[in-house]
């Protein structure tokens, strides 16, 4: 993986989302949609991969793979839909989106629907890690996807997902440990967690969820070949994080900048039939 490459790619992709603009492109574009649990992220790119819009929205529409929102999420993704257009100046018709590692049956299809309700055919549904292992450009190791509710995890050996898994542990577990800790709501450890300036501070209460995360991953590699681990995801953005995986799992951990907007582009990414 050319680590320098992919942290510009995402690092211009955040620049478009923070300034509402546009690069420049060619031939069609791939869009998208990724119904986090902490935000609903809509990703724009073209034929080569390059990021050309985005945009963002925090919410709590969909726990853990499920849509426990659905006219909420729908209006979400209308409304990034929208603003995306208007940047664009070009309707956008069809999306990719993505699932947590074995999510089922019905709960696949109420995540299309949700897209397909903001008027966009989805065309492929992939798994949060593999989209992740697409924009890294990496086809050995793991990918492990930290989100809100679970932590997903996908197993590459030459270009190929050999093995998926998830689990419940992610940052909403942070949040309800700082809600304990610190005696105050869930919503306000919400925003303690988010504060940079507390970030040392927060992560030093939250390190035994960091810790589980880690034996939670070490315990689905075990039996692997597996000689790097690549953490995505918006929970894994604390500085020290992939210290904290290093040191319990004994394998280099990678995490590329702004690992919040990995998955999504890497969503767009399969926007193909």
């Amino acid at each position: 993986m050319d680590l320098t490459r992919v942290n510009e790619t995402i690092s211009q992709f955040a620049a478009l989302i923070d300034e509402k603009k546009m690069n420049p492109y060619e031939g069609n574009l791939k869009i998208g949609v990724d119904l986090g649990t902490a935000n609903i992220v809509l990703s724009v790119v073209d034929e080569l991969g390059n990021p050309v819009a985005g945009a963002s929205y925090p919410a709590s529409v969909v726990k853990d793979g499920l849509v426990v929102d659905y006219v909420g999420a729908v209006r979400i993704v209308k409304n990034l839909k929208s603003q995306v257009e208007d940047i664009l100046g070009v309707p956008l018709t069809k999306a990719a989106t993505a699932i947590p590692p074995g999510t089922l049956g019905g709960n696949v299809k109420a995540i299309a629907n949700v897209v397909e309700s903001a008027d966009m055919e989805v065309v492929k549904i992939v798994d949060e890690p593999t989209a992740a292992a697409s924009i890294l450009g990496i086809t050995e190791g793991a990918v492990v996807d930290v989100g809100g509710g679970t932590t997903g995890i996908s197993i590459l050996k030459d270009g190929k997902v050999i093995y998926t898994a998830d689990e419940p542990t992610g940052g909403t577990h942070m949040s309800l440990v700082l809600a304990g800790n610190y005696k105050v709501s869930f919503d306000e450890a919400e925003t303690i967690k988010k504060d940079p300036n507390r970030q040392r501070e927060v992560f030093t209460v939250i390190r035994p969820v960091v810790e589980k995360m880690a034996s939670i991953v070490k315990r689905h590699i075990d039996g692997h070949s597996v000689e790097n681990i690549y953490v995505v995801g918006g929970a894994c953005c604390f500085k020290d994080f992939e210290k904290v995986f290093f040191k319990e799992i004994g394998i280099k951990t990678i995490k590329p900048r702004a690992p919040l907007l990995v998955t999504p582009l890497g969503i767009a990414l399969h926007c193909e039939k």
